[in-house]
Parts: C-alpha cells; sequence; structure tokens
C-alpha cells in the first residue's frame, strides 16, 4: 500500500516539471517541489529496502529480525512523505490563495498526516518495549517452509511491481507532454535510457509468476524460490538508475545547472544502493560472525 501511494505520487512529481503550468510557479515553489521529490525518493528507498534485506540477510527465511528492520524503517518511512505531501499541497493552494494561504494548508494537510501516521502509535504505543530490543533470538534463522518462502518472495514481487509499473507510465506519458520537446536532446537521451531501465525491471518482476507456471507448473520448489529470490534482487540494480536518471532530467530543467544535477542524481543513487545492498551486505556479514563465534 505504501508503495503504491508513494509511487504514483513520485510519478506526479516526476510530471510535474513538464506541465505548462510548472513555470508559471514562483520560483521558490520551483524549488519546494524539487525538494519534495527528493523527499519523495528517501520514502521509497526506506519503504522498498525490507523486501532486499529479507532476500540478502535471511535468504528469504524468517527472522524476527526482518520483523525488527522492517518496523524501524517504516516509522521513519512516512515522514518524508507527509512532508513531500504538504509541500505540493502549498504551492498548489499559493497559487490560488496567495503565500500565506498556501502556507496554512500545506501546514493543515502536513499536521492532519502527521496525527493520523504517528498519532496512534504515540497514544498507544506500549510502554514496555522489551519485545523490540535486539535479542539474540533476533540474529537467528529460523527453517522456514519453503511454501511460506515462496509465498514471500512472490508477495515481495508484488509490493515492488505496481510502483514500479506506475513510475512506467508516467515516463511514457511525459514524452507525449509539451515540456519535454524543448528539454536539450541530452536529456531526452537520458530519459529514454531511464524508461527502457524501468521496462526492464517490470520485465523482472513479472518473470517469477510466468516461471512459475510454464516451469514449475505451479508447484512450490527450491528451484523456483532460488530463481524469484534472484530475479527480485536483480531487479533492484537498474530500478535505482531509473529513478535517477529521471531525477537529473527534472533538477536540470528546474536548476539549470548539470553539476549540481549530476551530483544530486549520484548522491541519491549511492544512497538507493548503500540502503538496499551495502547495509543488508554488512548486516548478513555481522551475523555470520556473530554465529560463528557462538
Amino acid at each position: 500500500m505504501l508503495v503504491l501511494g508513494a509511487s504514483v505520487f513520485l510519478g506526479f512529481q516526476y510530471r510535474a516539471p513538464f506541465e505548462t503550468g510548472f513555470d508559471s510557479l514562483p520560483t521558490a515553489s520551483q524549488y519546494l517541489k524539487v525538494a519534495g521529490l527528493l523527499l519523495l525518493l528517501l520514502s521509497i528507498t526506506l519503504i522498498m529496502s525490507p523486501g532486499a534485506y529479507h532476500r540478502i540477510v535471511w535468504q528469504g527465511n524468517d527472522s524476527p529480525d526482518v520483523h525488527d528492520f522492517t518496523t524501524s524503517v517504516m516509522d521513519f518511512a512516512l515522514l518524508p512523505l507527509l512532508l513531500a505531501l504538504g509541500i505540493d499541497f502549498y504551492a498548489v493552494a499559493g497559487k490560488f490563495v496567495g503565500s500565506t494561504g498556501g502556507v496554512l494548508v500545506g501546514t493543515l494537510i502536513t499536521t492532519t498526516a502527521l496525527l493520523f501516521w504517528y498519532g496512534p502509535g504515540l497514544i498507544w504505543r506500549k510502554k514496555n518495549s522489551k519485545s523490540r530490543k535486539k535479542t539474540k533470538q533476533g540474529a537467528e534463522m529460523e527453517k522456514t517452509p519453503l511454501k511460506d518462502r515462496v509465498e514471500q518472495v512472490l508477495t515481495e514481487a508484488r509490493v515492488v511491481l505496481p510502483g514500479v509499473q506506475a513510475l512506467l507510465g508516467f515516463q511514457l506519458a511525459t514524452i507525449l507532454m509539451e515540456g519535454f520537446d524543448k528539454l536539450p536532446q541530452s536529456s531526452k537521451y537520458i530519459h529514454l535510457i531511464s524508461l527502457i531501465l524501468m521496462g526492464l525491471c517490470v520485465i523482472l518482476l513479472m518473470t517469477p509468476a510466468a516461471y512459475h507456471r510454464i516451469v514449475e507448473r505451479g508447484e512450490d520448489t527450491e528451484s523456483f524460490h532460488r530463481v524469484a529470490s534472484a530475479l527480485l534482487l536483480v531487479t533492484m540494480i537498474p530500478l535505482p538508475m531509473g529513478i535517477c536518471g529521471d531525477l537529473f532530467v527534472v533538477l536540470r530543467k528546474v536548476t539549470n545547472s548539470i553539476s549540481l544535477s549530476l551530483g544530486v542524481a549520484l548522491l541519491t543513487l549511492v544512497f538507493f544502493y548503500a540502503l538496499w545492498f551495502g547495509f543488508p551486505g554488512y548486516r548478513r556479514a555481522q551475523i555470520s560472525r556473530r554465529n560463528l563465534s557462538a
């Protein structure tokens, strides 16, 4: 749910700079829209990270550590999302009712989201935090039945797929917009490459379902679990490239600075890979050393 909602929102953020009305926004609002885009990318990175963590650290098996990681990630992932939501409402409302009215509307939306998303947790969260502490059990892998592991890897693919499809749809539509024709030729080629990468991601994410039916005839096997896990992880390699390629195009259009746009896009790409592959790899090595010394 979070991935789909954030990805659709992200698609609109990518598309906004190519709309004719974007240039009529105040410069401050344009840069705030860019800030909202970066906040959404942060949220997307966090929301999608549990799948890679589960595959790399625990090879698809169950562990309390996976639950703890996912819960901790979601505690933070909603914060940049609600800030981006407030920024967008400020920019839209400010165009009709002025800056003061835009600030009021944006603040109202942000505060409402904060109360509904974080309020219940602050009010009803149990005082006893023992279950949230890292324990020895949290660093142990439970041998999960094959049926459950297959269901989990398919679920993790289904989590990522709708968001990627939504982004691909917005990227395809962007090419037909008036603002796209005004871009430098190099930016158009970068967008095309990003589009191809997102198309590749959609193909990879849909492959497990086809493999399961055509090769395995719908049966759960260790071979299918390995193939599906590998495809999910492989998908997460070109996905950040496609996202950050279009980030460069948007930043270049708004700021007219190639160096700034390239620097921010590369830093964002590094952040994607660090959270999706770097940290899980470090965590896996850490747990392996701990288990060997036990």
